[in-house]
């Protein structure tokens, strides 16, 4: 007898449908079961609000996780930088699968790279954090670019490029490697210059905490290099107590002596939003990293951040 099909919920984002499938097909090859996606459509997806406006923190999550306590789906796909800090006890974060490129890309008019783009050029972006750093980043090169707050899907931003009303926009490197659209990127943003948003890139996989047989067989696509960093850099979020609509980067890299990884790094960034003011700061932890030692990692950092003023630089703060 056939075992029946195992429900993938997902948004319905032609982004967030490529990640699912391309998790669906790793969940057919351990468990040997047929996976069909389940079209969720969640608050984010429907508000035209900005995201600081509407909260940001858990827009994009809270329909996926009620299907998931009502049974009407099995596991949910999300992009992890969209989950809230707080984890529900009835749920359970069975995988983090490998991550992506976790930089910021430019797509820019006639192949330009940020640093080629002229004094006042229209950039688009829907993150406070990208504002915060790429007008950091512009004062440092004794220019200035105008980050316009735009919302939508991947066509909706390159298309403000491609009709001129645009010079650029700023999106996640993940998402467009993940549709096929990589060819279109001008430039990578070095993480020297601007952080990504904690857990950028990476993809969580969830379930309810009862059904422990799932769990266990969608771990085996956990990777704990990816899971450490990404909890650091969720747990420095937590501690600064910003939601995912708040000008916060972070990001969590191993770090090696050619022979072998010795250390994870830890940076993180606030910011205004006019780049004006940013705390940016670092510290390292030995590896390999047990999940304890990685939230005290982001909790250390967050504290050297705090002492440092990093508060009173963030406009959104979670209730």
């Amino acid at each position: 007898m056939t075992e029946r099909a195992l429900r993938l919920g997902t948004r319905k984002s032609k982004l967030a449908m490529a990640q699912s499938g391309l998790v669906a097909q790793e969940v057919r090859r351990i468990t040997g079961r047929p996976v069909e996606l389940v079209e969720i459509t969640t608050y984010g997806d429907t508000s035209r609000e900005h995201l600081a406006q509407i909260g940001g923190t858990g827009v994009f999550v809270a329909a996926l996780r009620e299907a998931l306590a009502a049974g009407e789906v099995d596991f949910a796909v999300h992009s992890l930088k969209d989950l809230p800090t707080t984890q529900p006890d009835e749920l359970v974060i069975a995988a983090v699968p490998p991550r992506e490129d976790p930089r910021d890309v430019l797509v820019a008019r006639d192949g330009l790279t940020f640093e080629q783009l002229p004094a006042g050029a229209r950039v688009g972006t829907g993150s406070p954090r990208r504002m915060a750093q790429l007008n950091a980043y512009a004062r440092e090169r004794n220019t200035r670019v105008e980050t316009v707050p735009i919302r939508g899907n991947v066509d909706t931003r390159i298309g403000y490029v491609h009709s001129g009303e645009l010079d650029a926009v700023v999106l996640a490197a993940a998402g467009l490697n993940r549709i096929g659209r990589s060819a279109e990127v001008t430039d990578f943003l070095s993480v020297d210059s601007v952080l990504p948003a904690p857990g950028q890139g990476a993809l969580a996989i969830e379930c309810t905490a009862q059904n422990a047989e799932l769990a266990a067989r969608l771990a085996e696509l956990d990777d704990p290099e990816t899971r450490a960093a990404v909890t650091a850099e969720r747990s420095l979020l937590a501690a600064l107590e910003a939601g995912c609509s708040a000008p916060v980067g972070a990001l969590a890299d191993l770090l090696g002596d050619g022979q072998a990884v010795t250390e994870m790094r830890l940076r993180g960034v606030v910011g205004t939003t006019d780049g004006a003011e940013l705390v940016q700061l670092s510290t390292t932890g030995p590896v390999p990293m047990s999940h304890g030692d990685a939230i005290a990692l982001g909790r250390e950092l967050a504290s050297e951040m705090l002492a440092k003023g990093a508060a009173g630089l963030m406009g959104e703060r979670a209730s």
